[in-house]
């Protein structure tokens, strides 16, 4: 399961992506909706919210390419070797599809495409992506799986059986 929503998120991420670099000219915001939400095509240089954005690309590009494959990988080990019931193995699933889609265009273009700006009342959203709202969204289920889930005992906290 896991697999298959990672691999889903990030044929849509990617899809969504070349779309907007075909149909939304660079930085030139489009309206989706009214004093909400625009389309704008940027280029994101840093890691989330442009965080690292300004630091020198030489260092930051091949750090942010290890950073994301090692978090791929510990993902990838997580659900491989633990238990993974609820909603973490789509939490996990998301995660990993957006880790690939943004590793597919930093690797491939040097930075990552975003294209959906949202702003409401003079309070403005970081540009963001598919792979974002995945990473986001898989993050939230496993929250909500580490919140909700009903742990069983191991089997040294059992108590002895009546004989």
């Amino acid at each position: 399961m896991p697999i298959v929503s990672a691999l889903l998120l990030g044929a849509a991420d990617q899809a969504s992506k070349v779309w907007a670099v075909r149909n939304l000219p660079l930085f030139e915001p489009r309206v989706l909706v009214r004093g909400f939400c625009d389309l704008v095509h940027v280029r994101n240089t840093g890691v989330a919210f442009s965080l690292l954005s300004t630091l020198d690309h030489r260092w930051v590009h091949p750090f942010l390419i290890l950073a994301t494959v090692l978090a791929m990988g510990a993902v990838l080990a997580y659900i491989a070797y633990l238990p993974c019931r609820g909603t973490a193995p789509v939490g996990l699933g998301l995660i990993l599809g957006g880790a690939i889609g943004n590793l597919i265009d930093r690797a491939r273009l040097g930075y990552v495409v975003d294209f959906i700006d949202l702003h409401w009342r003079g309070h403005h959203w970081p540009t963001f992506n598919v792979a974002d709202i995945g990473i986001s969204v898989g993050i939230a289920l496993l929250v909500i799986d580490m919140v909700f889930s009903t742990k069983e005992p191991s089997d040294a906290s059992r108590p002895a059986p009546d004989r």
